[in-house]
């Protein structure tokens, strides 16, 4: 149930409303320029070769830019030994399909990085009906090396390095983000990274229940009501399909 709140006059509501609005007017001056901060940060060399398996076969990871300058990848959750991809990394990829197409007109390419073998990924993505790239690691260290998959002797520790801190993280992968750049030599450069609530801003539909009265509605317990969006009670059909 909704709780109740005070019902006032409309010019009382109009006062508090523009009253918010100062509010949110320096929200955004100050994330405009957090964004440029980020953008400002300096790049550490790509120098180690990482080869993935797709769609198209084996590609490395200048192959991923797909002729663009610019690559975002999301560390999407799915161990080798899994039989199904995280919930909540699926929660956040039922963004990906209508924005990537945006994406590829500001020379931007984004795709889907996991562990687990191409083949469950393309299973996967077609019970989903998903179709942005996704490709698989293969064996490489690609997860290992950007901070989102452990070893299992980290992982018995309890102290594993994640999100820029040493931590016991849970499960051996974890969610994040990291974006890339390609300069005219063709040279790869890693320009950012971000994990955990850090990735909170690529998630469409929350940004949305954020508006509404009962905002995210979680009581401190995140996303433990969020299942894939087939196992909803009464689904609908899936998003348009696409192919492995």
């Amino acid at each position: 149930m909704t709780t109740r709140h005070k019902v006032v006059s409309h010019e009382q509501w109009l006062q508090a409303r523009q009253a918010l609005l100062v509010r949110e007017k320096a929200f955004t001056r100050e994330r405009e320029a957090l964004s440029q901060a980020r953008r400002d940060l300096p790049w550490e060399q790509v120098s180690t070769e990482y080869c993935f398996e797709g769609p198209g076969g084996t590609e490395s990871l200048p192959d991923l830019f797909a002729g663009r300058s610019q690559l975002i990848v999301y560390h999407f959750m799915f161990a080798p030994e899994w039989d199904a991809g995280c919930k909540h990394c699926s929660f956040w990829a039922d963004n990906f399909d209508p924005i990537v197409v945006h994406l590829q007109q500001r020379d931007t390419t984004m795709l889907a990085i996991s562990r687990a073998p191409y083949a469950k990924l393309a299973a996967y993505k077609r019970r989903m009906g998903w179709q942005f790239k996704w490709v698989s690691l293969g064996q490489n260290a690609f997860n290992f090396d950007y901070q989102v998959s452990f070893s299992p002797a980290e992982l018995a520790s309890k102290r594993v390095y994640y999100n820029y801190a040493v931590q016991d993280a849970g499960p051996t992968d974890r969610e994040g983000v990291s974006v890339f750049c390609r300069d005219e030599s063709g040279q790869v450069f890693h320009t950012y990274s971000s994990f955990a609530r850090g990735i909170d801003i690529l998630n469409t539909a929350y940004h949305y229940l954020d508006l509404v009265p009962k905002g995210r509605d979680e009581q401190g317990r995140n996303q433990h009501w969020v299942k894939r969006h087939d196992e909803y009670a009464g689904a609908g059909v899936a998003p348009a399909g696409g192919t492995g």
